[in-house]
């Protein structure tokens, strides 16, 4: 049994999904379409970018590593409860993009918010899902100690 598993592209889901609002809010968090932008806003949004930005260094950094390293899960479990939360929080938001997917979607309630919230429930699934799949390498790690 090799030390990596094919579940480890999970992490580099995690930059697939932030790292194009961690770009564009880093460049010109102006620039980013969200209703009533205020100076306090477009600070914290700074600051959720530079934390964005270091999750996907993280991330890109432990891809490769092997599975059991203890690191490795605990950013694992971090990302987990981080787009546990996310999800949360988008679902639960009202609106504040102001784009559509046309009347048919906004009629289902099928907004960029429940989207976006979907994408990073999804995502804390998938981190489940790693986590889950990956206990037979820590096991198999910890017979060879």
């Amino acid at each position: 049994m090799s030390a990596r598993s094919p579940l480890s592209v999970v992490f580099l889901l995690h930059i697939a999904l932030e790292a194009p609002l961690a770009i564009s809010a880093f460049w010109s968090p102006a620039s980013i379409p969200f209703l009533q932008m205020t100076n306090t806003t477009l600070v914290l949004l700074k600051l959720y970018t530079a934390f964005t930005a270091a999750t996907c260094v993280m991330t890109l950094l432990v891809h490769p590593l092997p599975e059991f390293l203890p690191g490795k899960r605990a950013l694992a479990i971090g990302l987990c409860i981080y787009h546990s939360v996310a999800s949360t929080v988008l679902f639960q938001a009202p609106r504040f993009i102001p784009h559509s997917f046309g009347p048919l979607f906004e009629s289902l309630k099928v907004t960029p918010e429940v989207v976006w919230g979907t994408l990073h429930g999804l995502l804390g699934l998938a981190m489940v899902v790693w986590w889950q799949g990956t206990l037979g390498y820590v096991a198999m790690a910890r017979k060879t100690a």
